[in-house]
């Protein structure tokens, strides 16, 4: 999707879009029914898919193997249940890691007769296949993400953030109007910004110009070094920056 020394921008009116009544989803990279050569995924990262599911609704028990399995909720409530014998409910704030390795079977469901759920699915390829399947869910609470990068996802499992089979670190920042985060880029690494709400100003230093003006469901690849430094809109936003190989 980039190139070395290049910046990408994917627009959230360009993702593909899916729509099954109770189900509505918008796919940053191919996906099910929607395939585009030229968004098959980021490095490791191979899906981010922003779902809202109807009341009452939900996807049925169904297999997967050999991917890293993250879901962040956003609005409403997520229940989970999978062939380990793990059943939650997932909330805003929440990250759910679920590791399918050889083979596992789940479900999710928006328990509530009223109220939608709003969440991002997002998949990893591992770092080797066949591997064990693993579980962990974790509450993140507003003031350890608030106008800062907290650490959510990393494959140690350090600083209270979920261990994940990839070599990735994921980040997560709810910023007021106008704050202001840093992420640096280190040489070999590539990072991926995600909008999950709000809006923000990215620059890449050193560099002589704006990189960005990203909206909500917007994110961008980059893969050049350097400090990516990114500033709230006049509403605030809510981050999501991956650090990856």
């Amino acid at each position: 999707m980039t190139t070395p020394g290049t910046v990408s921008i994917r627009r959230a009116a360009e993702r593909g879009q899916a729509d099954h009544g109770w189900l509505r989803s918008a796919h940053t990279f191919s996906f099910a029914d929607y395939y585009d050569p030229a968004h098959m995924g980021f490095r490791n990262l191979r899906v981010i898919n922003e779902d809202r599911v109807a009341p009452g609704k939900g996807f049925g028990t169904h297999p997967h193997r050999d991917m890293e399995i993250l879901s962040y909720v956003l609005e409403g409530t997520l229940e989970h249940r999978d062939s380990m014998g793990n059943g939650s409910v997932i909330r805003p704030g929440e990250f759910q890691r679920m590791s399918a390795g050889t083979g596992v079977r789940h479900s999710e469901f928006n328990g509530s007769k009223t109220e939608p759920v709003h969440f991002l699915q997002i998949w990893i390829l591992p770092e080797r296949t066949n591997l064990a399947p693993g579980y962990e869910q974790r509450m993140f609470e507003p003031d350890e993400r608030r106008d800062r990068l907290r650490r959510v996802v990393d494959h140690q499992g350090s600083e209270g953030a979920l261990k994940i089979n990839a070599d990735i670190v994921l980040a997560n920042g709810v910023l007021g109007p106008g704050k202001q985060v840093e992420h640096v880029v280190a040489p070999g690494r590539h990072a991926w910004l995600q909008v999950a709400w709000g809006s923000v100003e990215v620059d890449l230093l050193p560099g002589p110009e704006r990189v960005a003006s990203l909206g909500v469901g917007d994110g961008a690849a980059i893969s050049r070094p350097g400090s990516l430094v990114i500033t709230a809109g006049s509403e605030g936003a809510e981050l999501l920056v991956f650090d990856l190989p």
